[in-house]
């Protein structure tokens, strides 16, 4: 690594003027490219202070051994010169967005004398029509639906030599998906007749074509030739499915790309809609891995940089509009920019409302999903699991395999309704049966530490009264029973049958098995409180971290400085999964604490009175002033109420008793809603 002031340029060498800049490494290799409205503004920012900077930049940095700069004229040049050589270089420290495969595409190949309908990916073909991007199981079924309407050639060019030598039609031929022009069913100009319309109806004109053969249908019928009628009918609700599959969602005149994204503190997933002619002709997808520290702003520019400046160059397919969720950096720079690659203007919005909002909101869900089932499969993949418990172990440099690891988490709204969760993962795997819930009142509440400190203590304890159990019970099983003159007796005796009899059972334990990683979330002060829980009960062989939410790193007790996982690490995975997973179990069960707290009732502070005896009363008297108003004896009338019971509702409710309130007051009603629930 080299030392960031070795090769630090002086400041006043740096100019004021917008430009591009470049980190190289000790070989030469660029790592980093960027841009700046004032290069001499952001690169001092990466020397001023270098401790200070956030673990990427920080990575960075470091990793460089020189940076140099060109100076353009505008902003809008600047932003051409970073994407070429973004393009060129590929730096490792630049957000990439890659796609795990291409889209493909259906094409119409016009360029040759008998044009053939085909799946085709990569770059586009001089003399090829495409239609698209479809997902691979939506364009084989159009295909093969259209093929039976359109009889366009489909079959490759060696199979096409080889019908046209035996003077035989391949299977498609014989089966009537092909017109068979190998073989002259048919002249090439009513091939490509059928491949124009093939590529008309594609283009949006499927109307046309459906009131034609339901014309054609008619006269079928007229003259009672219904076998023709017959297939025109199945040829028609061939076209009707295939064109309902693309359904309007906007102006028949929108041409527009959708994009979407759904972000974490260390990836997100973008969605795009492509719509054509107001319908959604097909559907993109791509993962980032956020190695930089970039806004979402940021994010949408780099993801249109990239995406159109390869796909619009190669392929050609950039729209008239551009609808993103947050408008990009430099947007007025980014819309002449693609406004020069696609030859025509080019508008960048974010729609508020309407049709367009709400398909963003469809497009945003896809993302959503998108980025939830990337994390699940790289969580279920067991060869993945493996080595992200090996990296923590190693990373934390445990002496132990981290066999089950439990995750602690407290949640609250402004102090009220303390609770706290524990998840547990053993083998990389959540296992759910062993998730608890705590309750956190009195002077644990008071703030987070306590809090950790008080559920922590509760858990090891539950623990340590479990361990102590199945020690005494396996040793009273262990040891021999003796006879009235102090001999042991034999295996299998009558007095040893009476033993197992006596024998207490062992009870069912509950937190027999102690992790080996506890992780808290939070940093230093939660981490130091946690360990103080377990050095007060005597526990020394379970390992404590936090991981703190905002920069993701890993506290350990008692350290002034955290442990800074790779941001592609799969053991950071692993941590962060754990703590979302017990975020959202404490949030949960905070949440139906908080709902129960809303509705209170003045027959809850009576003792011995639970809920369904509470609603035997109710039942019995129909509402609460009158169950006050009842004597010990009335109330006895009431389904499951003894005279103990009695005696105690009458004293609660009585001036003297606890629950003595006055008679104005409102005994049970929603605190959230105001609807009076008993009167």
């Amino acid at each position: 690594m080299a030392d960031p002031s070795s090769y630090r340029p002086q400041t006043g060498e740096i100019p004021t003027n917008p430009g591009v800049y470049r980190f190289r490494d000790p070989h030469g290799r660029v790592i980093y490219v960027g841009k700046a409205k004032n290069l001499r503004s952001r690169l001092n920012s990466y020397f001023a202070n270098p401790a200070g900077l956030l673990p990427k930049t920080h990575a960075m940095v470091y990793a460089a051994s020189s940076v140099e700069w060109t100076v353009v004229g505008s902003e809008l040049e600047s932003l051409q010169l970073e994407y070429t050589w973004i393009k060129e270089f590929k730096p490792r420290f630049n957000v990439v967005f890659r796609d795990d495969k291409t889209y493909p595409y259906l094409a119409v190949t016009m360029g040759e004398k008998l044009p053939r309908v085909q799946v085709m990916r990569g770059e586009r073909r001089k003399g090829t029509r495409y239609f698209g991007p479809y997902t691979a199981g939506a364009i084989r079924e159009t295909m093969d639906t259209l093929l039976r309407v359109f009889p366009v050639r489909s079959c490759s060019a060696g199979v096409l030599k080889r019908a046209q030598a035996s003077g035989r039609p391949c299977l498609l031929g014989y089966i009537d998906k092909c017109s068979a022009p190998c073989v002259g069913r048919v002249t090439p100009e009513e091939h490509r007749a059928l491949a124009e319309d093939f590529c008309a109806f594609m283009g949006g004109e499927a109307k046309r074509f459906i009131a034609r053969l339901e014309k054609e249908m008619g006269a079928a019928v007229a003259i009672l030739d219904y076998e023709r009628a017959a297939r025109l009918r199945d040829d028609i609700t061939a076209l009707k499915k295939v064109f309902e599959r693309n359904a309007v969602v906007l102006a028949e005149d929108t041409d527009a790309d959708v994009f979407a994204l759904h972000e974490d503190e260390l990836e997100a997933a973008v969605q795009v809609f492509h719509v054509r002619g107001g319908r959604v002709r097909g559907q993109r997808g791509w993962v980032v891995e956020k190695v930089e520290d970039f806004t979402t702003p940021d994010l949408v520019e780099h993801l249109l940089q990239q995406v159109y400046g390869e796909d619009a160059e190669i392929q050609g397919r950039l729209p008239r509009e551009v609808l993103v969720p947050v408008e990009p950096s430099n947007a007025q720079d980014l819309a002449a920019w693609l406004g020069g690659i696609r030859g025509a203007k080019v508008d960048i919005r974010v729609p508020q409302r309407g049709d367009k909002a709400a398909l963003m909101s469809t497009v945003r869900d896809n993302a959503e999903h998108a980025l939830r089932l990337h994390k699940t499969r790289r969580a279920g993949d067991l060869t993945v699991r493996s080595q992200a418990l090996q990296e923590l172990q190693e990373a934390l440099e445990l002496p132990v395999p981290l066999l089950r690891i439990e995750c602690f988490d407290v949640s609250h709204v402004q102090g009220t309704n303390v609770v706290a969760s524990m998840v547990v993962v053993e083998d990389g795997l959540p296992k759910k049966s062993d998730y608890r819930k705590f309750s956190i009142t009195g002077a644990a509440a008071t703030d987070d530490t306590a809090a950790m400190h008080d559920v922590l203590t509760r858990r090891f304890r539950h623990y340590l009264v479990d361990k102590t159990a199945q020690v005494e019970t396996a040793e009273l099983v262990a040891t021999p029973a003796a006879g009235a003159n102090g001999s042991a007796l034999a295996s299998g005796s009558a007095a040893d049958a009476a033993l197992a009899d006596t024998t207490t059972p062992a009870p069912k334990a509950k937190f027999a098995y102690p992790p080996n990683l506890v992780v808290v979330d939070g940093g230093k002060p939660q981490v130091n409180a946690a360990a103080r829980a377990l050095e007060a009960l005597g526990i020394d062989d379970v390992y404590v971290v936090g991981l703190a939410k905002r920069l993701e790193e890993v506290w350990l007790p008692d350290s002034d400085f955290p442990v800074i996982l790779a941001r592609s690490s799969q053991g950071l995975y692993m941590l962060q999964r754990i703590r979302d997973e017990a975020h959202r179990f404490a949030i949960s069960f905070h949440r139906q604490k908080r709902g129960k707290a809303m509705t209170v009732s003045a027959l809850d502070g009576v003792p011995g009175l639970g809920d369904s005896k509470r609603k035997a009363l109710l039942a019995h008297f129909g509402s609460v002033k009158k169950i006050k108003a009842a004597t010990a004896e009335e109330l006895t009338a009431a389904k499951g109420v003894g005279p103990a019971l009695a005696a105690a509702i009458v004293t609660h409710f009585s001036p003297a008793g606890a629950g003595g309130a006055p008679e104005d007051a409102v005994p049970a009603i929603n605190m959230t809603t105001g609807e009076v629930l008993e009167t």
